[in-house]
C-alpha cells in the first residue's frame, strides 16, 4: 500500500435526526460537541445537516435531519416504528469520568441503558469503566474511561 491509499482512521459517524435541534442541542450542550459547519443540500433532500467537533477536535459527528436522502445500512424506521438495528451497535466515546458522562446524558435526556460498571477484558486483563446509555435520538453511547486500546 503506498502512503497516498493510507488509511489515515475514522473522520466522522453520521446520525440521522427525528429532531435535528433536539439532537443537535443533546450532541453540543451534554456531549461538549461544537458545531463547525452547517449546510443543506436539497438535490438530496437535505433540508438541515451540521458537522460537529469533539473537544479534543479528533472526532466528528455529522447530524442530518430525519428526511435526508443519505445512503445508510438497511432500512430506516418509519415515522412511528421502533428503531430498527443494523450493523453499527454503538459509538464509544473516551471519557475521563464514565459516571460523570452517564449523569450529565441523564440529566439532559438521555434513557440509561447500562449503568456505570467496572469490567475486566481479556488475559491479560484490562480494566475499564464504562456506562451506555440512549440518546434522545435513539443512537446508544457508551462513556469509556481508562481503555489504553
Amino acid at each position: 500500500m503506498t502512503n497516498s491509499s493510507k488509511i489515515k482512521g475514522l473522520h466522522h459517524l453520521a446520525i440521522r435526526a427525528k429532531d435535528f435541534d433536539q439532537t443537535l442541542k443533546f450532541y453540543t450542550g451534554a456531549l461538549d460537541f461544537s458545531i463547525s459547519h452547517t449546510w443543506s443540500l436539497p438535490e438530496f433532500n437535505i433540508r438541515q445537516a451540521a458537522m460537529l467537533k469533539s473537544s479534543d477536535g479528533n472526532t466528528f459527528i455529522e447530524i442530518f435531519d430525519g428526511q435526508a436522502n443519505a445512503p445508510r445500512e438497511g432500512r430506516g424506521a418509519n415515522e412511528g416504528e421502533e428503531v430498527r438495528t443494523g450493523a453499527l451497535l454503538h459509538l464509544a466515546m473516551s471519557v475521563e469520568n464514565a459516571k460523570a458522562a452517564y449523569d450529565r446524558c441523564l440529566n439532559a435526556g438521555a434513557i440509561s441503558c447500562i449503568e456505570p460498571m467496572s469490567l475486566s477484558l481479556g488475559n491479560p486483563p484490562v480494566i475499564v469503566n464504562n456506562s451506555l446509555i440512549y440518546s434522545p435520538n435513539g443512537e446508544v453511547i457508551e462513556f469509556i474511561e481508562g481503555a489504553p486500546f
